[in-house]
């Protein structure tokens, strides 16, 4: 089978899946898929360009914050407090970029947390935000002009619609000259330096497409949820399960965040069905152990994995097709 029928028969399942499956499968969908939505946003900054971001719950929690204030206070149609949101926190990503890109490596991830922590505080603290206590998005206004439902299914073609636009975005950085250059600054910054490349520009580029990306699943997170508190939508859990979404299935490559949010999020929503109240803490140790374990065993994630099973069955069938050719001939000879 090529390898261009598995996105398509992908697609195909996610098209027909709603009519097999009841209500509560349903939101298991949904958070597969703004899960793995959130894991290709991330992809753009951690795998293409190399910058491991561990504070992309900031960008997640402003959109959801920003569309839900605009709502709430203002009136402000959801579709358009989306986009608001994704250019806020494109915007934001500026600082962000400004004060983090100047240090490398762990200490980069480093300092994303403490940006990202720093940002929770804030939102912790604001009273006009709801602060602690949060905000409830109201349901006076349903349908699709005011992205409000009263069933499960209209959000999960929402978020089917928003991850394959980020994968369409994925896919044209891939082939563009952006790509390239992302490609670069991860594998070899001095180099791409040496010919003109603007490291620091590009690591905005790819910071700034990656926040608006995951701001806007912040939003769609919001008006899914109907409400939002800085726990749920600024966590460093979260960030970190952006993070190892996109690492599991295959840093760096356009499907593996897909792959590694339908693995990662069914173990993670089994783990609560199954130990409920009893198992609080049971998602952080989810994330360490598969860290280790891919760290260890699997550093090129699943997709990784399986290319190098498939490298070595076609690499014993050509030695078995060689082998039988050569054994005809000596008997050949021997007659």
């Amino acid at each position: 089978m090529k390898k261009s029928a598995f996105p398509l028969i992908g697609l195909l399942a996610a098209l027909v899946l709603p009519a097999f499956i009841d209500t509560s499968h349903l939101n298991l969908a949904i958070l597969v898929l703004l899960a793995a939505q959130l894991g290709v946003s991330w992809n753009i900054v951690g795998g293409y360009a190399g910058q491991v971001s561990l504070g992309h719950a900031a960008f997640f929690g402003l959109g959801a914050y920003t569309s839900t204030l605009l709502l709430v206070k203002f009136g402000v149609n959801p579709w358009i407090g989306v986009l608001c949101g994704g250019v806020i926190a494109s915007a934001l990503s500026l600082g962000f970029g400004w004060s983090c890109f100047r240090l490398k490596g762990h200490y980069f991830a480093m300092a994303t947390i403490a940006v990202a922590e720093l940002v929770q505080i804030f939102f912790t603290e604001w009273e006009y935000g709801g602060a602690a206590v949060g905000l409830y998005v109201p349901m006076a206004k349903t349908g699709w002009l005011w992205m409000n439902f009263a069933t499960k299914l209209p959000y999960y073609w929402l978020a089917l619609g928003l991850l394959l636009i980020t994968l369409g975005a994925n896919w044209w950085i891939e082939r563009s000259y952006l790509g390239y250059y992302f490609r670069a600054i991860k594998d070899e910054p001095d180099a791409a330096r040496s010919i003109g490349v603007n490291i620091a520009r590009y690591k905005q580029v790819a910071l700034s497409v990656s926040a608006f990306f995951t701001a806007v699943g912040g939003s769609l997170y919001a008006q899914k949820e109907l409400y939002i508190d800085p726990n749920s939508v600024l966590s460093t859990s979260l960030s970190i399960k952006m993070a190892l979404v996109s690492i599991l299935g295959g840093v760096g490559t356009l499907f593996g965040p897909v792959l590694g949010s339908v693995v990662l999020t069914t173990i993670e929503e089994t783990t609560r069905v199954v130990f409920g109240g009893s198992g609080r803490g049971t998602d952080t140790i989810i994330y360490a152990t598969l860290i280790i374990i891919i760290a260890v065993f699997y550093p090129t994630g699943i997709i990784g994995w399986w290319q190098n099973v498939t490298r070595r069955w076609a690499s014993r069938r050509a030695a078995r097709g060689e082998a039988a050719p050569a054994s005809h001939s000596a008997v050949a000879e021997a007659k």
